[in-house]
């Protein structure tokens, strides 16, 4: 679940009330298809929903799914938040919508849309979609108004139960959930507090003026270190008093809420204060990093900000989230406002929201440079956890006079972290937008042009590919020039036209005058392919061997898989070694579960399937393109890409072999399968080999597999690019057999291997 929304308190803090309320929710979602929680800022909509959800995936065995919408500036980004949540990537002809449709079709599945208020449009016109489309899919919302959706059921959310003024016991105090909450929020604070004696009619006091809103009375119990319950009321009194004459406004319960977040703000000291505002910018959870950049302002520098940070989770401004890249921080919604509200009476809204945006800035202009190498995943991981303060950035620079120049940067630099998230469509949208606002004459333009139209030919929508290429091309940018090729290759290899192979080879040679490996690298696996269609499967392996190199250099993981599925796809696809081919897409399916990447896996595994049908193990084929299939709808793509022509052909041959009723039976099998168990399933040795993987003693398993190429004829330069290895690699491996075995030369190799090939392979032994 989205940690910045439903789920993410529920288990900081223990959990009070609402047994009545989560018992009415279950069961209306199991009459209903569209309930909807509604009620004021503060009253806990969100909590109670995660709460509720999170115990029914039973009932829904196509899952839960979150959209936090919170952090949202833009309706249209409604459908791709929920897109996300799914794991779903772009694809080609289909919009998000598409494939949010496709993918809900015909699942169980409980969606939550949390916080929906400010985008209740967006959210309701999505939400009537879905409900249409999807017969068995429910839709929980949590908004501050109903949806006005048809069907819709809308549960108002009261506040806690408080107890009546003449209540002066524990016993009767306790009874009622606003004073079970405050006291067990307090004892977090407090360890030592206990309700008793005289704070007893405090408290009840508190409660009653708060009208038990849960977030009102958190916030209040977050002062208990520092003040006494009575000494709380009283400051509760007095606020309420000047909100209730100078806001009349204001429905009860915001008076009350306000009349705390008041309260909590006042008695924060002035560098807190500060820090409270500034962090108000952020869409999304932060860390000290970035909180220590938007709040840079006199009097919060280095140790400053730490300690206004720890004073804002002391009073529960602040709620800490722990997470796989670091401590973070996130703000409830409410007091994100109140912020908010600060920020522009005072009118510091806009330097801070700049200074938000230059951190993000800075952010991926980091990864960009750290991407290729092993910091790669890290980047991953922090960037996803940051997507969605990342849109709030380019949203404010393509709003701000002047700024579009800078989304610019920010959307054309790490173009891999959008494609590996399945977002090509909407870092286009970027793209686009900030190339019609920036002008032409703007640096980079041309370079942005170009990652538009890679965007666009991953979306197989080469025609705009073309036109924005065209448009890069006008400038005249020397410094455009190799990214154009880069395209207009991948345009020209997708189209099956000419010169895809001559202009990837002017990308690759001009990135690698520039220093620029990883630019050089997609252009490499596509020169091998275009080559590999030549039928000059020597050249595509040199190829491919010097991309596997460049990445164990950098040690870089993510091309590495693309240059071994480049080399499976060589190696089946166009008549080369199967038992080569297979191998390198499975230790490229390896690379891609421990990420995990899913899309690049549902590619590897279809590449074992072309495996399978080309040895003519029907059987196997189609339960490898029935797991390839569960990858492929996981993550809501198609083969469409890059293997389209390998998959039809080949599918279309299993099929044809086992026929209709076979090959389903067999691919329902394969859908069922766990891709991990597939490399668990060693590769087949072709009849009139020797298994590959038999140990030659004294050698290790490396070194016996070496040893048979030699005694093959192969040199150390076709060993390496047999086993995708460097040749140096492979000339020290050679240097060990020849060590262990006490021979001088490769020929003695030979006839040691062949000597003992012959053993193994003689009727009887069983390794026929």
């Amino acid at each position: 679940m989205d940690e910045n929304g439903v789920s993410a308190r529920r288990d900081l803090t223990s959990y009070v009330g609402r047994a009545e309320d989560e018992a009415r929710l279950r069961r209306l979602l199991g009459e209903a298809r569209l309930v909807t929680l509604t009620g004021p800022g503060g009253v806990g909509k969100t909590r109670l929903a995660g709460r509720v959800a999170s115990s029914m995936t039973r009932v829904f065995p196509g899952g839960v799914a979150v959209a936090g919408l919170a952090g949202l500036h833009e309706g249209s980004m409604v459908t791709r938040t929920l897109a996300d949540g799914l794991g779903l990537h772009d694809t080609p002809a289909r919009t998000a919508r598409d494939a949010l449709l496709a993918h809900l079709r015909d699942r169980r599945v409980l969606v939550v849309l949390d916080n929906c208020e400010h985008l209740a449009a967006d959210c309701a016109e999505l939400a009537a979609e879905l409900l249409r489309a999807c017969p068995d899919l429910v839709i929980l919302a949590t908004s501050r108004c109903s949806l006005g959706v048809a069907g819709e059921r809308v549960v108002p959310i009261a506040p806690l139960a408080v107890p009546p003024s003449s209540a002066r016991t524990v016993e009767d105090a306790i009874a009622y959930d606003a004073v079970r909450l405050f006291t067990d929020r307090a004892a977090e604070v407090l360890p030592s507090f206990r309700l008793a004696g005289e704070d007893v009619a405090a408290v009840v006091r508190l409660c009653r003026q708060l009208e038990g809103l849960p977030l009102a009375v958190e916030l209040a119990a977050a002062r208990i270190r520092a003040l006494s319950p009575g000494q709380i009321a009283d400051r509760m009194s007095d606020s309420l008093a000047l909100l209730t004459t100078g806001a009349r406004s204001l429905p009860e319960r915001h008076r009350s809420l306000r009349a705390t977040i008041d309260g909590s703000h006042a008695l924060c000291t002035g560098v807190e204060r500060a820090a409270w505002e500034c962090c108000s910018v952020f869409a999304g959870a932060f860390d000290l990093a970035a909180a220590e950049d938007v709040c840079a302002v006199p009097g919060l520098a280095g140790f400053a900000v730490l300690d206004a940070i720890d004073g804002l989770v002391d009073k529960s401004v602040l709620l800490r989230v722990d997470g796989a890249t670091g401590v973070r921080y996130r703000m409830l919604e409410a007091l994100r406002e109140f912020g908010q509200e600060r920020l522009v009476a005072t009118g510091a809204a806009g330097v801070v929201a700049r200074r938000h945006r230059d951190h993000h800035a800075r952010l991926l202009e980091q990864a960009d440079a750290e991407w290729f190498g092993p910091r790669r995943e890290d980047w991953f991981a922090r960037l996803s956890d940051r997507h969605a303060d990342v849109r709030a950035a380019l949203t404010w620079s393509l709003r701000e006079p002047g700024e579009a120049v800078v989304a610019l940067r920010m959307a054309s630099g790490v173009i891999e972290y959008w494609i590996a998230r399945g977002a090509a469509g909407e870092i286009r949208e970027w793209l686009d937008r900030a190339l019609a606002l920036a002008g032409e004459g703007t640096p980079g333009w041309a370079t942005a042009q170009a990652r538009a139209a890679l965007c666009a030919a991953l979306h197989s929508d080469l025609d705009g590919a073309r036109q924005r290429l065209a448009l890069a091309e006008t400038i005249g940018d020397d410094d455009a020039v190799p990214a154009i090729c880069h395209v207009r290759a991948f345009v020209a290899l997708l189209a099956v036209e000419p010169h895809a192979l001559e202009n990837a080879a002017e990308a690759v040679r001009i990135f690698g005058a520039r220093g620029a490996v990883r630019q050089q690298l997609h252009p490499m696996f596509i020169a091998a392919v275009a080559t590999a269609f030549r039928r000059d499967l020597a050249g595509a392996r040199r190829l491919l061997a010097e991309m596997v190199q460049l990445c164990e250099a950098a040690r870089d993981e993510w091309y590495r898989s693309m240059a071994l599925f480049g080399l499976g796809t060589v190696e089946i696809f166009f008549g080369g070694d199967l038992g080569t081919g297979e191998r390198a897409m499975r230790d490229a399916l390896r690379i891609d579960l421990r990420v995990p990447d899913v899309l690049s896996a549902a590619y590897r595994v279809d590449g074992l399937a072309w495996a399978s049908a080309k040895r003519g193990d029907w059987p196997a084929a189609a339960r490898l393109f029935g797991t390839a299939a569960t990858l492929w709808d996981r993550c809501g793509a198609e083969p469409d890409i890059a293997v389209s022509l390998a998959h039809r052909e080949l599918l279309a041959a299993t099929r044809g072999a086992l026929g209709d009723a076979r090959f389903e039976e067999a691919f329902a099998e394969g859908r069922r399968r766990n891709p991990h168990d597939l490399l668990a399933t060693p590769v087949p040795a072709r009849p009139e080999e020797p298994a590959a993987d038999a140990v030659l003693p004294p050698l290790t398993r490396r070194e016996s597999e070496i040893a048979r190429l030699v005694a093959i004829g192969l040199s150390n330069r076709e060993i390496a690019v047999r086993l995708v290895i460097a040749q140096r690699t492979a000339e020290t491996h050679l240097q060990h057999i020849l060590n262990k075995l006490d021979f001088a030369n490769r020929t003695q190799v030979a006839v040691w291997v062949n000597e003992r090939l012959v053993t193994r392979t003689a009727p009887g032994t069983g390794l026929r």
